[in-house]
């Protein structure tokens, strides 16, 4: 009870970051920081597009392939840095990734031809899909259910700010620079995680349910046998429809980002914006981008994963017909770009816990990367698949059509998932060895 005359002010409670124990900021840092720098070096390709396909020659339907061999292997990398990651260690995979996919940015900007880059560009969606693939269990493992959503989603955010990170790299260069030598100095920055590695190698530890699995593991005689074709698992009939489920999740989320942020400068630069004009649009798109990871991320815990979902796939699939089909002035242009890049990036918000917590520990790594990643896959065909038809019909016409169906694919495989929010990944045998 408090002295008469002394009033008692109530304390502040503290934003959840700052009640992250240290373990937890630090995971939470690196994977930020990871899916920052992977969104530099992997949108960096859609803004030296437009060179390209003027310096080379090269038609629509090359320019999808060269953003489509990226993300199909992609697709390969993640499951193996997942079964990888299982095997051998979180943080261990997390910082071979991160190294492998810088290196190949890194190379791509001293390519001169369309087979030279497709070449590279495919090896460096190796260690993009993997990237997320480990990042994502790092991060879902090591913070606790409560801030669980929040935490893995604002992980995501990172991704926009690359995403800015490029745009202001793409309006300096190619304003002092050559085209020629701008988009060759745009993929040379992609060196920069590499600093990240050396990060994560200090700061960064496995998460205590990974060990507590692996020492279970160790110790259960039923693992001694075949223990490398645990990963299998993914397909046994208790786990074969969750996987196929998540993949179409994952597929859908993908597909429709893919099918709009690949082409999305090209279609800008089809309306008669230059290239001052056109990163000043773009920079509406990734602040949208940005809010939406974090508005996403805090929704995914107090709506539930699920809901969260669907209300993003809808208006993603909504927005994107009244940017690309409906005639719009350019002022509503910049202004409906906030919402295109809310929606479409706030869809990936929940998606990291919400697989998480839909897999056992195990086979998390394995399950996630395989299941992300074969979304990624399919949905990699999205950009060429719009490129190819855009001979045929408007740019804006087929990117609607592959986007909208893409988040009806999502919100399907939504549905017939269970809600998971609050789950507690509670270590045991039955969960560890599955």
């Amino acid at each position: 009870m408090s002295e008469p005359g002394i009033t008692i002010l109530p304390t502040r409670k503290k934003l959840w970051f700052l009640q992250l124990e240290s373990e937890e900021r630090s995971a939470l840092v690196a994977t930020f920081a990871g899916w920052m720098l992977d969104g530099m070096d992997v949108m960096v390709y859609s803004f030296v597009l437009p060179s390209l396909i003027l310096i080379w020659h090269i038609s629509k339907g090359q320019a999808g392939l060269l953003g489509t061999s990226a993300l199909l292997l992609s697709s390969v990398g993640g499951w193996l840095a997942g079964l990888a990651a299982d095997r051998f260690g979180r943080v261990r995979i997390l910082r071979l990734t991160i190294l492998w996919f810088a290196v190949f940015t890194f190379l791509s900007g001293f390519t001169n031809s369309f087979n030279q880059l497709f070449i590279i560009r495919g090896l460096q969606g190796l260690g993009f899909g993997g990237e997320w693939a480990v990042g994502s269990v790092l991060i879902g493992e090591t913070i606790r259910a409560k801030y669980r959503g929040r935490a893995v989603g604002t992980v995501q955010g990172g991704w926009a700010i690359g995403w800015g990170i490029a745009a202001l790299f793409y309006t300096l260069f190619f304003a002092v620079l050559s085209p020629d030598m701008a988009w060759r100095a745009m993929f040379w920055i992609g060196l920069a995680p590499v600093v990240l590695a050396v990060y994560v190698r200090k700061n960064v530890q496995e998460p205590e349910i990974y060990k507590e699995a692996t020492i279970l593991r160790a110790n259960h005689p039923s693992t001694n046998k075949g223990s490398n074709l645990t990963f299998l698992k993914i397909f046994s009939p208790a786990i074969l429809r969750t996987t196929a489920l998540a993949s179409l999740v994952a597929l859908g989320a993908q597909g429709g980002y893919y099918a709009i942020n690949t082409w999305l400068p090209l279609y800008l630069n089809a309306r008669g914006l230059n290239v001052t004009h056109t990163g000043g649009y773009l920079l509406v798109v990734i602040l949208g981008s940005f809010a939406g990871y974090l508005v996403s991320a805090h929704l995914a815990d107090r709506l539930g994963r699920k809901l969260t979902l669907i209300l993003f796939a809808a208006f993603s699939a909504l927005t994107i017909f009244l940017y690309t089909i409906v005639p719009i002035s350019d002022t509503a242009t910049l202004l409906l770009g906030f919402p295109l890049g809310f929606f479409p990036s706030g869809s990936f918000s929940p998606m990291g816990a919400f697989f998480t917590e839909l897999f056992p520990t195990a086979i998390r790594g394995s399950a996630q990367g395989f299941s992300y990643n074969l979304g990624r896959g399919v949905g990699a065909l999205f950009p060429a698949l719009v490129g190819f038809f855009a001979i045929h019909m408007r740019l804006g016409h087929a990117i609607a059509l592959f986007a909208v169906s893409a988040y009806l694919l999502m919100t399907l495989g939504v549905l017939l998932l269970p809600e998971t929010c609050g789950v507690e990944l509670e270590e045991n045998k039955k969960n560890a060895i599955v």
